[in-house]
Formats: C-alpha cells, structure tokens, sequence
C-alpha cells in the first residue's frame, strides 16, 4: 500500500511542476502576444540583493549585489542572444512542462527545468530573505523528480521503457520501472 501511494505523491508532484513550467511558458508565449522578451529583466533586473546579515540599514540606489551582473547585461544588449534566449526560455518552459505532466521523457526534461532555474536563480541573485527563493527550489524539485524516475509512476515512460534503448530508458526517460519501484 505504501508503494502505490508513494507513486501516486510522486505522480502529483510532477504534475504540479511540470503545470507551473507550462502556465509559465504559455503566459509568456500566448500571453505576450509574440512580443514578450527577457531583455528587460536582463538588462534591469540583475543587480540582485542581499538581506542581513551581510546588508544592513540603508542600500544606496543602484547597488549592485549580482556578481554575474555584467553577463545578463551583455547578452541584453545582444539582439542575437536575445533571439535565442526569448526562444529557449518560452518554448523550454512549455515543453519542459508538457514532458513533466505526461510523465515523458522525464529525466531530461527534469534536467533541463533544474538547468534552467539554475541559470534565473543565478541571473536574478535574490538574498533579500535569505538564500531559498522559488528559482532554487524548482531546481531542488525537478533535480528530486530526475532522480527519482518520476516518469515511472503513472507516466508515459513507464509505458515505453521497454521499446527504448537502454541509453534512452535511462538518461531520457525514467530508467527502468522495476529499478525505480514505479508500476509499468
């Protein structure tokens, strides 16, 4: 009994995440009419902050907390890198989001959704309170579903294992189910 509820937990988590990656893309993409852009952000929104015990009383305007600060700046003012950025961040949070909720695919696409939010919890350097923000939980998340082969509990990659390559079964999808204790 404990197993079929423990994959039925992992099963609803991965659905929640993979259900925020895709709102996330699909606001961006749908709802941004084609002109949403990460240039603003980049550009704007690095500086980041820290919270005591390393800041106290007053921050002078303009602070600049984010040591990769110069990095997201450079690439705002990269119409080119910018193309590829504004690509990779909508269509990797609706497909990240798409694999997670289907149960396919899942290692990678778990791997790709914790790369990413490595990258916005570096880009976005928030330590106003303290060092967990959204940005590295996500990554925490989706690194956990990875491991976990969450596509093996009542995913699509439990039902494919078996047609797949062992290299694929176990760095795409899930592994295999019998390994990862989900029901095929």
């Amino acid at each position: 009994m404990r197993n079929s509820w423990f994959a039925n937990a992992v099963a609803i988590g991965r659905v929640v995440i993979g259900t925020i990656f895709l709102w996330a893309g699909l606001e961006k993409f749908i709802g941004g009419g084609g002109a949403w852009t990460a240039k603003g952000f980049l550009a704007y929104g690095t500086n980041g902050s820290l919270g005591w015990p390393f800041v106290t009383g007053e921050i002078a305007e303009g602070t600049i907390f984010n040591p990769t600060h110069d990095l997201w700046v450079s690439l705002a003012a990269n119409d080119g890198a910018m193309s590829l950025i504004n690509f990779f961040v909508q269509f990797g949070q609706i497909a990240i989001g798409a694999a997670l909720i289907l149960g396919l695919a899942t290692r990678f696409a778990a791997a790709m959704g914790t790369l990413m939010m490595l990258f916005f919890f570096v880009a976005a350097w928030d330590f106003a309170y303290g060092i967990v923000n959204q940005h590295l939980t996500y990554a925490v998340v989706t690194f956990g579903l990875a491991i976990v082969g969450a596509g093996n509990f009542n995913g699509l990659d439990a039902r494919i294992a078996k047609q797949l390559p062992n290299w694929a079964r176990d760095y795409v999808a899930s592994g295999a189910p019998a390994k990862a204790g989900g029901r095929a």
